[in-house]
């Protein structure tokens, strides 16, 4: 059995840890009540947005726009949104895991890699996979302008034939306790709507001009909802890891509370039968 000051220590310890985890989670409360306000005032915008040009594309010729082009895949891009920290639960290994199996059934060679998050472009720098892009320490202070510069790059490899089509995999916000995997085609544009949903409207100047005008919001607005989405997701992943890591450190250290108690009682007893070993030795 350890000694009573070897358990004094390790209490100790725990107890410091215990501090750190509850700050840590309290920080990530804060800034995940931040993130989901702005996600949630983005969506709105984005999915109307879709609508829209959803409505559209069926009735305008793709060849006037690259990004309409629906070309035969050769090769694929892949755009991957981790954190550039850990300790958040299973929030990043869920999105290595899902994009890694996919790339992995097309053939890393066939992919190139955008890495948003340090996450991302560490495991799959150490795994030799086909990095075009890597984006990190932006997170804290996350602005429109991040997502804008973010999609240029990726836009334009699309727009110069580099790939032939581009996916996101990300984390999806449904609530605090629950993030959900999604991977999702951002490029080329395909249409997916419902007939029944389509109504004889008139447009001006003309449908061509409007979708050339909403395509570069909406692909902007796809970044920054992307970003957004994850961003609540992983705070929302930290502040119930280190609730759970609180609570874990609550549990350890009732347990070695438990267990310096019996050592020093052992210990007192053990003191006891010596004193009385001694006090029957000196009468004898």
């Amino acid at each position: 059995m350890a000694n009573l000051k070897d358990i004094r220590n390790r209490i100790k310890s725990v107890k410091s840890i215990q501090k750190v985890t509850k700050a840590m989670k309290m920080v990530a409360a804060a800034k995940m009540r931040k993130a989901q306000e702005r996600m949630e005032e983005a969506r709105p915008y984005a999915n109307r947005l879709e609508g829209m040009i959803n409505h559209l594309l069926p009735d305008v010729n793709r060849e006037f726009l690259d990004l309409l082009d629906v070309r035969e895949v050769k090769r694929v891009g892949y755009v991957i949104v981790t954190s550039d920290r850990g300790l958040a639960g299973s929030f990043n290994t869920n999105v290595l895991k899902t994009a890694q199996n996919d790339i992995d059934s097309i053939g890393k060679e066939n992919v190139d890699i955008f890495c948003i998050g340090k996450k991302a472009r560490d495991h799959f720098k150490r795994r030799n996979y086909n990095i075009i892009e890597s984006h990190t320490d932006f997170w804290n202070e996350l602005k429109f302008n991040d997502a804008i510069h973010l999609g240029e790059g990726i836009v334009s490899h699309f727009t110069k034939k580099h790939v032939d089509e581009i996916h996101v995999v990300y984390n999806e916000f449904v609530n605090v306790a629950t993030q959900k995997i999604q991977s999702e085609l951002l490029l080329p544009l395909v249409f997916d709507g419902d007939e029944k949903q389509i109504v004889d409207r008139l447009y001006e100047p003309n449908k061509e001009d409007i979708v050339k005008s909403l395509i570069p919001r909406h692909l902007n607005i796809q970044m920054w909802k992307y970003l957004l989405e994850s961003f609540a997701s992983e705070q929302a992943a930290r502040m119930l890891a280190m609730e759970n890591a609180t609570e874990n450190a609550q549990e350890m250290i009732k347990d070695l509370t438990l267990q310096f108690n019996k050592a020093r009682q052992a210990a007192i007893t053990t003191e006891m039968l010596e004193i009385v070993s001694g006090a029957e030795a000196l009468q004898n």
